[in-house]
């Protein structure tokens, strides 16, 4: 009876042990993967009280259309990176997209055929963009699928490509005035960029029905179930019927429609378009992505910590710029926080392991237990 009172307490210790060694791991793991809104607190809070101006209502307004453009590019960015991929062509496609809607508002569409010149209207134009945008996502889609080419490779190539069509283009140089002729009707682009409703700029509730969309997607709809699937396993997801090769496609498309939506957006609040637009712009999705807690390595990660991280992304910049840090150190500083936030997500990457791994052993143990109080009995 003594030996059963004893082993009893000694199950009980073990057992309020293992609780609270869990507990200290549930924290740890709440602090990782909380990392970007606790990221965005520390950053606000050191820039208003650096500058008194930070948390004015014109520099919010300011921030806010910033932190939309971060926030779309991004969104197409988590939808590739949870599959294991990779778009840097993102920035390339805003210069081209803004090229094409340039170009279409101030030449036109010439047909030397009939001796004519079309002027779209105005929503043509910005759905032939998108169109644009969206067909560039789909050949790196084409090929990362159809010829085996690591993403890394085929988007490093349509960088170049896009950003040499957006030159030629206007043989480099900048479409101006982007304001339209009322006699052509293709008048009103640069309401895109500087109209409100509700006192908010469009941009901004592009954004919002973007992260909709892209959050309804991701958690409610089969395609999201695949895309996190690929990411996880690529083998295991074809086993289970997941069409791979569609599945990557149409995550390169999304990513090269909201390019596309950006380079429209940015060259209707300059109202010109110039085809170095959106240089770099890949580098601050992808920081916006991967601090929100999307796994380079796919298969973690959601749009709400895509949208934190790319407000982080945006109140650093624009709080840097405000306290007239050298343009070098901004990028110094940028890319320290990319390489922090991919060693954080090893971290975390890490620590999950290891809690399937002691979880593992603890069903071992108590299966383990169970046998022995058989046997005493």
């Amino acid at each position: 009876m003594a030996e059963k009172t004893t082993t009893t307490q000694s199950n009980t210790s073990t057992t309020t042990h293992q609780k609270t060694r869990i507990s200290k791991t549930d924290i740890q793991q709440f602090l990782l993967r909380g990392r970007a809104f606790i990221a965005l607190i520390l950053v606000v809070i050191v820039f208003s009280l650096a500058s008194p101006k930070f948390l004015t209502t014109e520099n919010l307004i300011i921030m806010s259309k910033h932190v939309a453009i971060n926030a779309l590019l991004a969104i197409g960015m988590t939808f590739v990176i949870l599959t294991g991929g990779i778009d840097l062509s993102v920035g390339s496609v805003v210069g081209l997209t803004a090229m094409i809607a340039g170009g279409l508002i101030n030449e036109g569409i010439i047909l030397p055929q009939l001796g004519v010149i079309v002027y779209p209207h105005t929503w043509m134009v910005m759905l032939i963009s998108l169109l644009v945008g969206t067909v560039m996502g789909a050949v790196s889609g084409f090929v990362i699928t159809r010829f085996n080419v690591a993403p890394f490779i085929a988007t490093l190539g349509m960088l170049y490509v896009a950003r040499g069509f957006a030159g030629l283009r206007n043989n480099g140089y900048t479409f101006p005035n982007l304001v339209g002729r009322p006699e052509f009707g293709n008048t009103g682009f640069e309401k895109l960029g500087a109209g409100d409703f509700l006192g908010i700029n469009y941009s901004i509730w592009i954004m919002i029905i973007f992260a909709l969309v892209a959050y309804f997607v991701t958690t409610r709809l089969p395609f999201g179930r695949h895309v996190y699937a690929i990411g996880g396993s690529e083998r295991a997801a074809e086993l289970s019927g997941v069409r791979i090769k569609v599945t990557k496609t149409i995550v390169y498309m999304i990513s090269g429609f909201c390019s596309a939506m950006v380079g429209l957006i940015i060259a209707s609040q300059l109202v010109a378009a110039h085809p170095a637009t959106g240089e770099t712009f890949e580098l601050n999705a992808i920081a916006a992505v991967v601090l929100g807690g999307t796994s380079l390595a796919g298969g973690r990660g959601s749009i709400g910590g895509t949208l934190i991280g790319a407000f982080v992304i945006g109140v650093l910049g624009d709080g840097l710029v405000m306290l007239g840090v050298s343009s070098f150190w901004q990028k110094v500083i940028k890319g320290a926080v990319i390489v922090l936030a991919v060693i954080i997500d090893q971290a975390q990457a890490r620590m999950q392991e290891r809690i399937a791994l002691q979880q593992q052993l603890e069903v071992l143990e108590a299966d383990k237990e169970k046998l022995q109080s058989k046997e005493q009995v």
